[in-house]
């Protein structure tokens, strides 16, 4: 268990440095604190897996886009206050991403199906009628 320690002691301090080497962008010009990035990512990723400083800067960035969308969406309501079916109706279309996804897949082997069965036809067309 100590040697787990350690390797993972020596990944960070090897991620640090790699951060220092990376860093382009200055902390104070991105929307999130970049610690807060970095451990909500840690907290989904497998252990050891390291994150390069592009990785921490653009997704911080990207979230920080995504806060703003929203927060345009819900603006455009002529009310004084922002409420919760506000909020979910302006996260709605990215909530609903999963769902478009597996209706993508639907579609495609549906038309992989349609595919074979033409497959099928033409060879009978060809067993009867070229010979």
């Amino acid at each position: 268990m100590a040697e787990e320690e350690k390797k993972e002691q020596a990944s960070e301090k090897l991620e640090e440095e790699q951060e220092v080497e990376e860093e382009e962008i200055d902390d104070s010009k991105l929307p999130f604190p970049r610690a807060t990035i970095v451990n909500m990512l840690r907290k989904h990723l497998s252990s050891g897996k390291q994150i390069k400083g592009q990785v921490k800067n653009e997704m911080n960035i990207w979230l920080g886009k995504m806060v703003e969308r929203i927060a345009d969406k819900m603006n455009s309501y002529p009310y004084t206050y922002v409420d919760g079916s506000m909020l979910r109706e302006a996260i709605e279309p990215y909530e609903n991403i999963q769902d478009i996804e597996k209706e993508k897949e639907r579609i495609i082997k549906q038309l992989e199906a349609v595919k074979a069965a033409c497959d099928v036809l033409i060879l009978e067309v060809d067993r009867k009628f070229i010979k």
